[in-house]
């Protein structure tokens, strides 16, 4: 369903980003941009804390320590959203791209907070501001590096990032790290719980349409936490304990979680950067093409890499987690056909509200773990679906098949097996134990290096049987 009408202005306008559409229907396009993205945007937040030790069902004392952090993630989104929009100088590419929290940084993320609570924070916002300041500074350049990183390279980077979180699903769905081992882990309960958010989003995504369609993993969630209260799962007692304990206005704390160089962290993210910052290329082609009918200017390309940059930087001094554009976003744009920049200011300025006032997040707090699980599984599986989107655009050749197979076995493989390099020391095991960075430095290395032929026979002894016998071009080539 197109909402683009003639209320809303003519066919020229709602192409051009920097008209206005009225403010009784740019309000609620606006907010729908924020419904949109609202769960992906604080579920790295949650997932972090988890992974620290002081998440959901962790019974840690720093437990309140969530809400700050799903707090920020709302705030500096709606800040990074506004370098987009409004610009600053040469900053922001004046489209109409939301910005939120990214999913790419979680697998670098996790095992340097990996059971050290709040302190193992401080050398996570290290890595996140030094990574932000890299990251905007790849605006300069963006134009000359995008040679290195094909659709093989990103399109497996992408992937590698949804294999490393899916994990993460399943044990949110059973009942969350801090119940393996308990009779409750797994139980029909748990998984109850977790599979009506997961059949209510299905239902949604594929028969309504719209906005219905559009936010159904927040919609999902939604059915499965009233399921949750119904099952007692979560009380109102414990919703409104939450309510009334958080404060109604709060403002960011700089350094709150204090300051720390590690080197592991900073590699980790600047590399990370590398990839966010070609996701943000496709997302500004993607609008411009879709909404304005054009290609995307340099200056909007250098613009928007900027503000992805800079935005994460600044989040990383108070206590935010590394933006990105969202692409789901991109697509909004396209289902409502408005282009205006000026409605995703709306949208960015009731992120900050939201941001501003914790009781926001203190509900989001209340949500049973094995509910977020559904749609967590749900957003994560998108991920991998979407790198395999990306490796169809992928000349599946004999030379790249090669480079994939060993990018894709060592990465994984390392990520599997984390023991496999308990002797290298802590900076490097983090890196390699990730997974999704060795396997990014191999694609990225071996697609330069290796020559660009490479005969039949070359693959046939290794693959098992299994080499396939097509000549590697795309349907309809």
């Amino acid at each position: 369903m197109k909402m683009a009408d003639g209320a809303l202005g003519t066919p020229a306008q709602l192409r051009d980003p920097n008209y206005t559409p009225p403010l009784a229907r740019a309000v609620p396009l606006g907010i729908q941009h924020v419904l949109a993205m609202f769960v992906s945007n604080v579920t790295p937040a949650i997932i972090v804390a988890g992974a620290a030790g002081f998440g959901f069902g962790s019974n840690s004392p720093d437990f309140p320590e969530l809400l700050y952090l799903i707090q920020m993630s709302m705030l500096f989104a709606g800040v990074a959203t506004l370098l987009q929009t409004v610009t600053l100088g040469p900053v922001g590419a004046a489209l109409p791209i939301v910005q939120g929290t990214s999913f790419a940084f979680l697998p670098i993320m996790i095992p340097l907070v990996a059971g050290k609570g709040v302190d193992g924070l401080a050398a996570l916002y290290g890595g996140v501001l030094i990574g932000g300041i890299f990251h905007g500074l790849l605006g300069l350049v963006i134009g000359k590096i995008r040679f290195a990183l094909p659709p093989l390279v990103t399109g497996l980077v992408v992937t590698m990032i949804g294999l490393a979180l899916v994990k993460v699903g399943i044990q949110y769905a059973a009942g969350g790290v801090p119940a393996i081992g308990t009779p409750e882990y797994g139980s029909l309960l748990n998984w109850s719980a977790a599979l009506v958010v997961i059949f209510a989003t299905l239902g949604l995504k594929f028969f309504a349409r719209g906005m219905l369609s559009v936010s159904a993993v927040l919609l999902g969630l939604i059915v499965g936490y009233i399921y949750a209260l119904m099952m007692g799962m979560v009380t109102v007692e414990a919703i409104g304990s939450s309510w009334s304990r958080a404060a109604s206005f709060a403002l960011p704390v700089p350094f709150k979680y204090g300051f720390e160089f590690s080197f592991a962290a900073i590699l980790g993210f600047c590399l990370m950067a590398f990839v966010s910052a070609v996701e943000t290329v496709g997302d500004v082609s993607g609008i411009t093409r879709g909404g304005a009918k054009r290609e995307a200017t340099e200056e909007e390309i250098t613009g928007a890499t900027f503000a992805d940059g800079i935005g994460s930087a600044v989040a990383g001094i108070f206590g935010g987690l590394p933006n990105t554009s969202f692409s789901q976003n991109v697509g909004l744009i396209a289902m409502t056909g408005v282009m205006s920049r000026h409605v995703v200011t709306i949208g960015a300025l009731f992120l900050i509200l939201c941001g501003l006032v914790p009781k926001v997040g203190a509900i989001i707090r209340t949500i049973p773990i094995e509910v977020l699980g559904g749609g967590v599984i749900v957003m994560f599986g998108m991920v991998v679906a979407a790198g395999i989107s990306m490796l169809s655009d992928v000349n599946w050749n004999r030379r790249n098949m090669v480079i994939f197979a060993i990018s894709l076995s060592v990465g994984l493989g390392l990520q599997l097996e984390p023991g496999a390099v308990q002797y290298l020391p802590g900076t490097l095991k983090v890196l390699m134990t990730s997974g999704l960075l060795p396997a990014a430095l191999i694609a990225i290395v071996l697609n330069l290096v290796l020559p660009a032929e490479l005969a039949d026979e070359a693959t046939e002894e290794v693959s098992g049987g299994m080499a396939g016998h097509g000549d590697g071009s795309l349907p309809g080539e």
